[in-house]
């Protein structure tokens, strides 16, 4: 499948009805793992025109919960769809069911510990002890055969699997950022029809997201391009620019869709 360019997308006019942004973050609004101060004023800029973000990454609940209190967006979904923290809501909302989480935990676990008798150089990720509703572990070192197999394995054990640019992840069936993302918007923003929501997205873990017939409006920052062989679903356009920037050409092209910044910016 060809990816095509933003340019595309302009010429369609197929940005002009974005009503929310849905994006993931580590490499999409990072650059080498940190934020920089153009994002920041990207995604002010797009709150600003009342066109909210909305985060949806695979990082701890505990991690999200911090961010999601000051950056400027709308809320945030950790853990690739295992629980929503809302804007200026002290409790977060579990979007996978668990009666136990201690059990829960301990069965990860196991599963994870199953997985180092056949990858015993598989290391677990520093976030974990921060997390509910998935294990993780570290991505590097690990090459697409070693990805492939360790999914094998999890689905062996009654578990499903997926990865980023950052970790890998053991997790429940069904937690997948689309299914999440569709029950937020219906809970929270049931103005919003699906061709209103821009999905974002740069590794694996986003391939929900660019399921055209849950989201048919989607955008993959450069970087992206090192996983299209490995994803079934591909986003619509891609961005010239990798991680961080790719995500501030997007949010430059939409805001002169609507007249914010002067055509030479």
């Amino acid at each position: 499948m060809v990816l095509l360019p933003l340019s595309e997308a302009v010429v369609g006019g197929c940005f002009t009805p974005v009503a929310l942004i849905a994006s993931d973050f580590d490499g999409t609004l990072t650059h080498q793992g940190k934020l920089t101060a153009t994002v920041l004023e990207s995604l002010q800029a797009l709150a600003f025109v009342n066109i909210p973000v909305l985060i949806i990454t695979g990082r701890s609940a505990g991690w999200v919960e911090a961010i999601n209190s000051y950056l400027p967006i709308i809320g945030a979904i950790a853990e690739n769809g295992g629980v929503f923290y809302r804007k200026n809501r002290e409790q977060p909302e579990f979007l996978t069911p668990i009666v136990d989480i201690e059990a829960h935990r301990h069965r990860l676990r196991q599963v994870f510990q199953q997985l180092k008798t056949v990858f015993p150089n598989l290391k677990e990720s520093a976030d974990n002890r921060f997390r509910i509703t998935d294990w993780t572990f570290d991505v590097t070192g690990l090459t697409p055969s070693d990805l492939q197999n360790l999914s094998q394995l999890c689905q062996e054990s009654g578990w499903d699997f997926t990865y980023s640019t950052v970790q890998c992840h053991i997790k429940p069936f069904a937690q997948n950022k689309a299914d999440s993302l569709i029950y937020v918007l219906t809970t929270y923003f049931p103005q919003l029809r699906r061709e209103q929501v821009l999905t974002v997205g740069d590794s694996p873990n986003d391939e929900s997201l660019f399921n055209p017939l849950l989201f048919p409006l989607s955008v993959g920052v450069n970087n992206i391009l090192h996983y299209t062989d490995q994803i079934r679903y591909h986003p619509q356009y891609v961005t010239t620019k990798a991680e961080n920037e790719g995500f501030c050409e997007l949010a430059t092209l939409i805001l002169k869709l609507i007249d914010v910044l002067p055509p030479s910016s």
